[in-house]
């Protein structure tokens, strides 16, 4: 369904893709992960049509760059920021963007009760909470019914109710056979809504997992998801870096690779420098097995 065949993307001396190649079959749902920079929502761009960029990309064999508008006919799009205008009713901004997409208006009735906001067709969009935002970004999304989703951090700037609505919400449109093609650096969304993980760092794959091992504890290897505050994020790279761990940034905090038995060893060591966790998720390992390496106990 999507085929993304040697995409690379460079702004000025900076290459924010490199050489990425990667195909989501019909049906499959790939979760993009990676620590901000990694390359994650240029590359989602780049599958859009949106940016131009080196190499092939194909949805349903429609080339993105010689045939855009038709590919983009089948692609329903959440970005991570949303571009509402506030003073439109919910029912208007659905009624506009269904119009964009060449809809009648009766093609777009029931689409806000699809996602749970029927009845608030007539607020203002800056009347909206922010989960109530996410879910008129979906069902504009979901006009037309298309067959592929790509979505880029849909859930970042919603608390944990708010995530947890949006995910089983996508959960039940993934359980319908659509494509998904989604960016995230929460576990819970990668363990509910993805089939594989592909991890990207400085632009490039370097891993591509299975959802079930990449979420899973038990692993021979694994990896902490430690949620800690932006300010000492650094310091506590140049800690754990100190003693022998190889940290990476991740959208809300730290993955930290550590070996099975050594999982609470990252606490010590934050701990006795006087760095604080906020909160951690345990994961399987996110370095490619041959790029392994023992870890400080």
């Amino acid at each position: 369904m999507i085929r993304i065949d040697h995409v690379s993307k460079r702004f000025g001396r900076f290459h924010a893709v490199r050489d990425v190649t990667l195909h989501v079959p019909e049906g499959d749902s790939v979760a993009l992960w990676g620590g901000n920079g990694a390359g994650k929502s240029t590359l989602i761009r780049c599958v859009l049509g949106l940016l131009r960029c080196r190499g092939r990309v194909t949805v349903s064999d429609r080339d993105v760059r010689r045939h855009g508008k038709r590919a983009r006919r089948l692609i329903g799009y959440v970005p991570q920021e949303l571009g509402f205008y506030d003073d439109l009713r919910a029912g208007e901004a659905l009624t506009l963007f269904g119009r964009l997409k060449g809809l009648a208006p009766r093609d777009t009735r029931g689409a806000m009760e699809r996602v749970g906001i029927g009845g608030h067709e007539r607020k203002r969009v800056r009347e909206l909470s922010g989960g109530m935002k996410q879910r008129l970004a979906l069902a504009i999304a979901m006009l037309g019914e298309p067959p592929v989703l790509v979505l880029d951090e849909v859930t970042a700037s919603l608390d944990a109710c708010g995530r947890a609505e949006l995910v089983a919400l996508l959960t039940s449109l993934r359980g319908a056979g659509r494509t998904m093609l989604f960016a995230s650096h929460r576990v819970e969304e990668v363990a509910a809504l993805a089939r594989r993980v592909v991890v990207l760092r400085e632009g490039a794959i370097v891993s591509e997992t299975p959802a079930h091992e990449f979420t899973d504890p038990g692993a021979s290897h694994a990896a902490l998801h430690l949620i800690i505050p932006a300010t000492i994020r650094p310091e506590a790279m140049r800690v754990l870096e100190g003693s022998g761990f190889r940290p990476q940034l991740n959208g809300v905090g730290l993955v930290v690779p550590v070996s099975s038995d050594r999982k609470a060893a990252p606490f010590r060591v934050l701990t006795e420098a006087g760095l604080r966790v906020d909160d951690f998720d345990i994961i399987a390992d996110t370095t490619p097995p041959a790029a392994r390496q023992e870890v400080a106990p």
